[in-house]
């Protein structure tokens, strides 16, 4: 298959650096709200950010400009509500995941890994420390699990992100410290990892699990972990026992249904397609001229530069294989 396959040209010739998707606005109440506003944002040159809807029915077309990774800049936290996104000076290339080394350096938030473990933090790092914190169980799509922490202000809105199946919270922490002794206390004595692949996450929802399975395995785990936090020393917590709201939006990747991967690498070329769901970074698209539905892991657009534009990804010339 040709690596570079698409249609179309760029609305205008502005290259947007791709920050990633974010879940922000107001969490699903119950099962039938969409929950939040999933946006790709953009950086222009000139520093702006630009949103671009990923709420089901929307269209997505783009060129990628250049098949490196740039530097996404750095965060400086002022406060438990106040930070600063701070663009790289250099427009250099990523050299750590999505950082040139530089605002690798400078970033702040990398700070927040160490300070349970004593680890030196800036005054506005502590104040947003020193918040409340909630410890939860997360299941993915093929029933991978992990445990992970929130900000309360970021409670629900760090679930959607991760891409979550099914998910319980498990304990309220005063602060950032217990709920990050809390956290590796359920990875060393439970075996719950911190992290699940991205790639995993995509690969899973092909052929997720049925919902009933995957609640049940989050219900086991969240229990597990509730258990064995009972018994611990550690002051400044309560356990709590309280299920994520799945938004609608999300439900519609985990549902019965034939998906495929999406054909097309990302790190090259023109795309397009309709959004008609949306999990984590995860995309449920439909190309122009098949019935097919693919996942599309926008995850990996991060830290790249496109070009908005009135693109179609190419319909997979062996279709009919996909069935």
């Amino acid at each position: 298959m040709p690596h570079l396959l698409y249609s179309g040209t760029p609305l205008a010739d502005t290259r947007y650096l791709v920050h990633g998707v974010s879940w922000d606005g107001p969490p699903a109440t119950t099962a039938a709200d969409d929950g939040g506003a999933p946006v790709l944002r953009l950086q222009a040159p000139s520093g702006d950010f630009r949103q671009v809807s990923l709420h089901p029915g929307a269209r997505l077309g783009f060129r990628v400009a250049d098949p490196a990774k740039s530097c996404l800049g750095h965060l400086l936290v002022h406060s438990s509500t106040r930070r600063d996104h701070i663009l790289c000076a250099a427009g250099a290339r990523a050299a750590r995941g999505k950082q040139c080394e530089r605002c690798f350096m400078l970033d702040e938030s990398r700070l927040i890994h160490d300070f349970h473990r004593g680890g030196r933090v800036t005054p506005g790092l502590r104040e947003y420390l020193m918040q409340e914190h909630w410890l939860y169980v997360a299941t993915f799509a093929g029933g991978a699990s992990k445990v992970g922490t929130a900000s309360g202000p970021r409670k629900w809105n760090r679930l959607a992100e991760q891409g979550a199946a099914a998910a319980r919270y498990v304990a309220r922490a005063r602060d950032g410290r217990v709920v990050r002794i809390l956290e590796d206390l359920v990875t060393a004595e439970a075996g719950l990892p911190q992290q699940v692949r991205s790639a995993a996450k995509a690969e899973a929802l092909l052929r997720p699990l049925p919902a009933p399975e995957l609640d049940a395995i989050n219900a086991r785990l969240a229990a597990e972990a509730r258990a064995l936090l009972a018994d611990t020393a550690v002051e400044g917590f309560t356990l709590v026992d309280e299920p994520w709201i799945r938004p609608r939006q999300a439900s519609l990747l985990h549902g019965p249904g034939a998906r495929h991967p999406y054909p097309h690498p990302l790190d090259s070329g023109g795309h397009g397609f309709a959004i008609t769901g949306l999990s984590g970074h995860n995309a449920q698209a439909r190309l122009d001229g098949a019935d097919a539905s693919f996942v599309v892991n926008l995850g990996q657009l991060a830290a790249r530069t496109v070009l908005l534009g009135d693109f179609a990804s190419e319909v997979p010339a062996l279709q009919e294989a996909l069935f």
